[in-house]
């Protein structure tokens, strides 16, 4: 595949940019990407989401390990859900020639608004704070402490100025959500954060902050079992995949940086808006609407 200088410029701000918003909300950028690809450089759907498997491990390295030193992201919980993510990222990618794309598409749809949904109405419980360790004792703990023997942790909020504590419950509700979201990540390259971070948070009890950190140390590790079959497959295109990744990487940097500086109600409208939009996208998909031209 050749590519003109302005298109690899393009491409590296198309990275650029998803690499921001998937760092900032935990989706890994592949949600942007794929379509972009698709419908701007008329790429393969199969080769745009090896593309975007390979920016959203981008997106993890960088952003990923930003958040881990900062201790936003939960390494135990992380960890546990991970299992479940990487079987069904391998499950995806196995059989994402055996399904029909327009009924894929549609039920990718129904899904991604569901969530959205879920978001909008569920609304974040206020996080609780300990009284001890707030913004008079902010280091009472260490930053990203995470309570032995459990998946419970704190971290320090800097846009509240306070020490925030918080509970992991349901983990088989967390793991089953990881197991169909590494599917979908399998199938569409999207990176399944969109899925994570809301399982999370609405059903586990995770601040959305340290889901979205999470989620991105997360959605790397699955992209690449699953990126392992599209190499396979011949589908990986080193040409496109490069630009896209350089951007992601820079664009990840400034969201890890930037995030905790964001209030959890902007993130919370930026993953919406996301979601409500790409489900649109599917749902033309799913009707026939050629959107890839």
């Amino acid at each position: 595949m050749e590519l003109s200088l302005l298109a690899i410029t393009a491409m590296s701000l198309l990275g650029v940019f998803a690499g921001w918003l998937g760092s900032i909300v935990g989706i890994g950028g592949g949600l942007i990407i794929v379509p972009v690809l698709v419908l701007g450089f008329g790429f393969d759907i199969r080769v745009a989401v090896a593309t975007s498997l390979v920016a959203v491990v981008a997106t993890s390295t960088a952003a990923g390990s930003s958040y881990v030193g900062r201790g936003l992201a939960n390494m135990r919980l992380g960890m546990t859900l991970e299992v479940a993510t990487t079987i069904g990222g391998i499950m995806g990618g196995l059989i994402a020639v055996l399904v029909s794309p327009s009924l894929l598409s549609g039920l990718f749809a129904v899904l991604m608004l569901a969530t959205a949904l879920t978001v909008v109405r569920g609304g974040r419980k206020p996080e609780r704070v300990d009284a001890e360790a707030s913004d008079s004792e902010p280091d009472a703990e260490p930053i990203g402490w995470e309570e032995p023997g459990t998946l419970a942790g704190a971290y320090y909020d800097e846009h509240r100025g306070e020490l925030v504590r918080y509970g992991a419950n349901r983990l088989a509700l967390g793991a089953a959500a990881s197991l169909v979201a590494g599917t979908v990540s399998g199938m569409l390259g999207v990176g399944g954060g969109f899925m994570k971070v809301p399982a999370m948070t609405e059903g586990m009890g995770v601040p959305i902050k340290v889901a979205a950190a999470t989620s991105n140390f997360m959605i790397g590790v699955t992209a690449v079992a699953s990126l392992f079959i599209y190499f396979a497959r011949g589908y990986v295109e080193p040409y496109a995949a490069a630009p896209v990744a350089l951007g992601v990487v820079g664009g990840a940097l400034v969201g890890a940086a930037t995030s905790s500086r964001v209030s959890p109600t902007v993130l919370r409208r930026l993953l919406v808006a996301v979601l409500v939009l790409v489900s649109l996208q599917m749902a033309l998909k799913a009707f026939g609407v050629d959107v890839g031209r």
